[in-house]
């Protein structure tokens, strides 16, 4: 009995599938990231016709975190200010995105988000869409203009 193999047939089949599913999840990025390996080098090799002295290694743009899709941020926002009762601040806003996209609300998401919803804000209020109100506090209210 000391040798004995405990009998878990339904655990070991998952497991089997979840390392299949895996594997080839690992197979098909490495194949992507092969894909956008080689466009870059063809990029880098067309800015080199350009500029041979480029240095291309030196460019870089890192992808912007939790990136919402074209126009995403001003219907949540707008969207936001129309249900509400009161004023609301850019940080009742971004309390809200964060949870309704599910990301993780800390300090460094709520800053960038803040600034991202502010950014929205003060956009919409150059057009007359939206008002800031004085409120009690470090941030200003905003509302509608109806």
């Amino acid at each position: 009995m000391e040798n004995a193999k405990p009998h878990r047939p339904n655990t070991l089949a998952g497991l089997i599938e979840k390392r299949a599913e895996l594997a080839g999840m690992v197979k098909f990025h490495r194949a992507e990231l092969r894909k956008v390996i080689c466009d870059l080098d063809h990029v880098d090799a067309t800015i080199r016709m350009f500029d041979p002295n480029a240095d291309v290694s030196r460019i870089v743009r890192y992808p912007t975190k939790h990136r919402a899709t074209k126009g995403e941020a001003s219907r949540f926002v707008l969207l936001m200010l129309k249900n509400a009762t009161a004023p609301l601040t850019s940080l009742d806003i971004v309390r809200a995105q964060i949870k309704a996209r599910g990301l993780k609300a800390d300090d460094q998401t709520i800053v960038m988000m803040r600034k991202r919803v502010g950014a929205t804000l003060s956009a919409q209020q150059r057009i007359g869409v939206v008002r800031s109100i004085p409120q009690v506090g470090p941030y200003k209210g905003w509302e509608l203009v109806r």
